[in-house]
């Protein structure tokens, strides 16, 4: 009953294949592989009897590699297809091989192919086909399901279909199967989750209304019983050899896939029926909870547990044990026993319970989720159901034709325009063809180099800027209503825009169109944005359409990604190209570095030895190449930066400073922090803080707004004139564009201040310094290479260099990788604090190198002492066995367990301990987790705890952090590995993370998913020798190789082609000083000026770029297709960070 069957997918190929090894109605074993690998690019599944497919499937693979051997290069997946059947029809004409083939292959230039050879030498290229008894079934499924263009993890869920309706429709189905994938990176075997087909005997089947069969563990595998793969019990066991002698029901049966749950305190009990389905007597020795979690959480009786209605006398008769034993069951005889769970704790309870039947031992497994009336609250509103619908377009926004009838814009308060316009830059269609074919170009595979520096970031840009557009598309709404308001405008009601899914301001626009049958009859619409409300949004269209607007028409709607932030960062790279070679790529140290200058006093009386030193050498720098801050969390960066400018403006009257920071509340505090050091004395009219115009007037402190400019409560950029007037100008790295547009020139500022440089790409870096700098410019940048790096949604982009920050690309010259205290400065004395919390990332990340200098607060450790199991030991790892949901259409997913958890922690520290609201921080990778515990501590009046992904935390800390990591199945935890989203597998992150403590970090996760990742082993283990773990128990330890938690963050994917599912809490999202806002201004860079119209010009000389024609490069064949991408080569991995979210 053999099962073939194989499918092409997005940019892979899979091959399926059962592993019976049958002659006539005899299973041999159960483990034969009978797909084989035929190189590293070719996959060959066969069916047919065990010697001929053994021996023509090893022909054909030794043949493939003698031409290679003989040739120097591979067959192409077509060429050993035909060179198969070639082999096949010439055997029919003497001894023919009773072998039924199906080759599947990736090639560079062609990509995924799949070919349908059968014995008879008839050769097909398929999208999907199958051979042997279960191909009747597999393709019905691939038949109903099957697309083209589906993701790896759409196809493997197919797959799974497949093996379920084999498995559950023919008569003899093959127990287990192999899984194997081949695609750019190569061929290699899928590890299917073997557990599921354990469970599925163990526990039957269950059918729901599509009448689609799916084991009741659920085929999303979204629970995380999946961490009983650890079990002794369950790896012993093989349920396809179970006994047919007796029928055991399945206590506690799981309902669409998940637990069974019940209040912690209650008693949850189930009946088991055990049938003797022998035409005699059976013996029934013993029926036992073999494994159980937490230990004795299980009972077993003969009697139905007494309730809250039962008599005293039922009560005390009723008896319970672990187990029972010496029973005879005579024929057709059905015992009932019953099951009970007494939870005590919150979590997943599970058990093992073992029935010794005659001579065979049987196992049924069972899951209970514990749970209480906050985690109760947060259950899943309905269902989560992934939207797959491909939404049309209501305008080809890239088409050269595209036709709209345009809406109105917002008032941006002053109409003059500036010095410079801003070029369009439109992406080049081939770019744009290539990037869609998942191709990469030559520039961006040639690396970057100190001659294509412009155009190699240019195309990184593009890569990234359709990404974006991807991403925003998948918001496209369909037949939706807008309602009139106040005469002037019309509203639309966007799901999820309180969670920044989309993120919108004011001047975005959307196209809108009549949701018709006939929709190229109907005009587009553009709509610009004026109002952005919790769930709606105000807009202004063409006054004639809003006129004949009627409340109930039905629209189709398309969001638009503003490209003014992209543009801005073209613009910055082709800038700098004209800047010195020696500063973008430093090599060789320059002779006058250094001038003398007087004694520094200063200012700050709390600067240590290695921060005065610093400020000092900035005081002799005379410019050249960049002068480097960095060092781990807490060391005082930016405190050096302050003192330095404060330091630079008492001590050099006709120097101008232009600081600059990542994001608006990183550039507020800088602000906030030169202005109360009161000895500086910084005159009021020397200092400005530079807003981009789509800064809401709401999000600024009112203390600041006398340092800006506004006006109608819209923030403006001063003239040219005025801004020569100040000494300090401060601003994001993009919105210091606005100084270049307003006419600012070259060596106008004398010193640059970047904070935080290790959170922007190089073309953000690049913004201010490519229109402003001059050799004698003093350029300090600070940060920490080992924290988050840059905001990057596109992988490629990232991978190959746009995630990587101009201060960490710094770190890898010779010039500064040998640590020459003339170029930069290590800061090592952490201030913030405690000592064990210090220890561990200083010894995984920092070579322990960190020196604590924290205080201890005596007054405050003792609040939590009751807490901890050591109170010298301010770290507690909570270990629980929680329930990973998702909801509705959002794909981000939450942990109620662990919100609880969290909720009841945070009461115990304030309503007990006596801390403050702003004591304590929740940190967690989901936006929707951030929603569940946000609401959760709302509802008990706590609302000012700060609840938020760790990119809203950098550069921020707490006396308290509590830390919900969320993920508890293992099955998605693979999927994380291959998208990056949560923070396992992410040193950075996990570095961030643990590092905004100051007196106490409490983790809550499961233990089984967190030993996986060696950093997150580390800290459960560091917890547990010191006696600071609670909770389920524990995994055996893992051992991991020496590669050290300091390289990327993402783990190598073990296969590609996953679509992104948006969870929307982007990597390293830019948020208000609140948490609540990711800044959008921060990623459309601000103005977006009516007067700024697409510039003629080509970029670059020499053909750089040729606009007219659509090519980017320094020839003309630059942009020409070099082949299908190669995936994340090892010296290409960079550090950078993404979902968390």
């Amino acid at each position: 009953m053999e099962s073939v069957f194989g499918l092409v997918g997005k940019d892979f190929a899979i091959v399926v294949a059962d592993t019976s090894a049958v002659h006539s109605i005899l299973v041999h074993k159960t483990n034969e592989d009978k797909i084989m690998v035929l190189d590293s690019h070719k996959l060959m599944g066969a069916s047919g009897e065990t010697g001929d497919r053994a021996q023509f499937t090893e022909y054909i693979q030794k043949n493939v590699a003698l031409y290679q051997f003989r040739n120097g290069i591979p067959l192409t997946t077509a060429a050993a297809a035909n060179f198969t059947r070639g082999e096949l029809a010439t055997a029919l004409r003497k001894n023919p091989y009773m072998v039924n083939i199906i080759l599947a292959g990736y090639d560079k230039e062609t990509g995924p192919s799949l070919f349908y050879i059968d014995y008879i030498a008839s050769l097909h290229k398929l999208d999907k086909a199958a051979f042997g008894y279960g191909s009747y079934f597999a393709l019905s499924m691939m038949d109903r399901h099957y697309r083209r263009d589906m993701t790896v993890e759409e196809a493997i869920e197919l797959v799974d279909k497949c093996i379920m309706e084999i498995r559950s429709r023919l008569v003899i189905a093959p127990p287990n199967f192999v899984i194997k994938i081949v695609d750019k990176d190569g061929a290699r075997e899928f590890a299917w989750q073997l557990l599921e087909s354990f469970l599925q005997s163990l526990m039957g089947t269950v059918r729901d209304k599509s009448d689609d069969e799916y084991s009741v563990i659920g085929d999303k595998g979204d629970i995380g019983f999946i961490d009983f793969e650890n079990c002794k019990s369950i790896c012993s066991y093989n349920p396809s050899e179970e006994s047919q002698i007796v029928n055991i029901s399945v206590p506690f049966p799981l309902v669409k896939g998940k637990p069974q749950s019940g209040f912690v305190g209650e008693t949850l009990f189930d009946s088991v029926t055990i049938k003797n389905t022998t035409g005699e007597p059976l013996d029934l020795w013993s029926v036992s909870i073999y494994d159980s979690k937490p230990e004795n959480s299980f009972t077993i009786s003969i009697m139905e547990p007494p309730t809250a209605k039962s008599d005293e006398e039922y009560i005390q008769d009723f008896v319970e044990a672990f187990s029972l034993e010496d029973r005879v069951l005579r024929t057709d005889q059905a015992l009932t026993i019953w099951l009970s769970c007494k939870p005590k704790e919150i979590g997943l309870h599970s058990a093992a319970v073992h029935f010794s039947v005659g001579d065979e031992t049987i196992e049924r497994l069972v899951f209970v989720l514990a749970e209480d009336k906050i985690s109760r609250s947060l259950s899943s509103s309905k269902p989560y159901q992934r939207s797959r619908k491909k939404k049309q377009d209501v305008v080809n926004v890239h088409a050269a034709d595209a036709a709209y009838v345009v809406g109105r814009r917002p008032s941006k308060g002053s109409n003059r325009g500036f010095r410079y316009q801003l070029p369009d830059y439109p992406i080049p269609a081939q770019i744009r063809d290539m990037v869609n074919n998942q191709q990469i170009p030559d520039v961006v595979n040639e690396g970057l180099t100190e001659s294509n520096y412009g155009s190699f970031f240019k195309t990184l840009l593009a890569m990234e800027e359709i990404k974006l557009e991807e991403d925003m598309r998948a918001y496209d709404m369909e037949c939706v209503t807008m309602k009139s308001k106040r005469k002037q405008f019309l509203s639309l009601e966007v799901p999820g825009l309180a969670e920044k899914r989309p993120s919108l301001v004011n001047g975005d626009y959307i196209f809108v169109k009549l949701a018709t049958e006939d929709e190229t009859a109907n005009v587009a619409y553009q709509g610009y944005i004026h109002r952005v409300e919790a769930e709606e949004i105000y807009l202004k269209f063409d006054q004639k359409f809003q006129n004949s607007h009627r409340d109930h028409y039905l629209y189709n709607v398309q969001f638009t990604y503003n490209r003014t932030g992209m543009r801005r960062l073209y613009q910055a790279v082709e800038a700098a190209e004209c800047l010195d070679r020696n500063f973008l790529f430093p090599s060789l140290p320059s002779t006058m570095r250094l001038t003398q200058h007087r004694p520094l006093v200063p200012i700050s009386c709390n600067l240590n030895e290695e921060q005065m030193s610093a400020v000092e050498m900035i005081l002799s720098c005379k410019g050249g190449f960049p002068y480097l801050i960095h060092g781990p969390p807490g060391t005082g960066k930016t405190m050096t930066l302050i003192e330095a400018i404060l330091q630079v403006y008492n001590k050099k009257r006709n120097a101008r400073i232009l600081v600059c920071a990542p994001s608006n509340s990183a550039a507020d505090h800088i602000l906030e922090r030169l202005i109360s050091e009161k000895s500086a004395m910084i005159q009021k009219n020397e200092i400005f803080r530079l807003n981009a115009y789509t800064r809401p007037f709401e999000d600024v402190n009112p203390s600041y707004i006398e340092f800006c400019c506004v006006e109608d409560f819209i923030f403006q950029c001063p003239s040219r004139w005025d801004l020569m007037q100040y000494r300090i100008i401060i601003s994001t790295y993009t919105s210091a564009s606005l100084l270049y547009a307003e006419g600012i020139r070259r060596g106008h500022f004398s010193y640059f201040f970047l904070d935080e440089a290790g959170q922007a790409s190089e073309p953000e870096t690049m913004v201010p310094l490519s229109h402003l700098y001059l050799k004698d410019t003093v350029v300090v940048l600070a940060g920490d290479p080992m924290q988050l790096g840059p905001v990057v949604f596109s992988r490629d982009a990232e991978s190959f260099g746009l995630g990587t920050s101009y201060l960490e690309r710094l770190f890898d010259c010779e010039l500064y990788s040998s640590g020459n205290e003339k170029y930069m400065t290590k800061l090592v004395r952490n201030y913030r604090t405690h000592e064990a919390i210090l220890r561990l990332p200083s010894e995984l990340f920092y070579d322990g190198e960190l020196i604590p200098c924290k205080e201890e607060n005596t007054n405050l450790s003792r609040s939590w002492e009751d807490l901890l199991p050591d109170k010298e030991f301010p770290l507690l790892f909570i270990g629980i066995q929680g329930c990973d949901e998702r909801e509705g259409s959002n794909p981000s997913w939450f942990n109620r367990i662990e919100a609880s958890k969290v909720v009841e922690i945070s009461r115990l520290l304030i309503e007990e301990k006596g801390l403050k609201e702003d004591d304590i921080g929740v940190i967690t990778p989901y936006r929707q987790q951030v929603c569940k515990i946000r609401g959760a501590l709302e509802n008990i009046g706590k609302p000012n705890i700060k609840v938020g992904s760790v990119e809203q935390f950098q550069g921020q800390e707490r006396q308290v952090i509590i830390i919900s990591t969320v993920r508890s199945t293992i099955k998605h935890n693979e999927f994380d590995r291959v998208h990056y989203l949560g923070f396992l597998s992410n040193p950075r992150r996990f570095n961030v993370a643990i590092t905004r403590a100051k007196s106490l970090l409490v983790v809550i996760g499961n233990p089984h998913i967190l030993c996986k990742d060696s950093n997150w082993n580390s800290l459960l283990w560091y917890c547990v020798e010191n006696g600071s773990y609670k909770g389920c128990f524990l995994p055996e330890r893992e051992v991991f190789g020496s590669e050290g938690p300091a390289g990327t963050e993402h783990a190598e994917a073990q296969y590609l082609g996953y679509e992104v599912e948006n969870d929307f809490q982007p990597s390293n999202e830019k948020w208000d000083e609140e948490g609540d806002n990711w800044q959008r201004s921060e990623t459309q860079w601000g103005e977006e000026a009516d007067n700024w119209k697409p510039s003629e010009d080509q970029w670059g000389d020499e053909g750089n770029w040729k606009s007219s024609e659509g090519q980017w490069g320094q020839e003309e064949n630059r942009s020409q297709p070099s082949g299908i991408r190669q995936g994340e080569a090892e010296d290409h991995f960079v550090p950078s960070d993404v979902p968390w979210e």
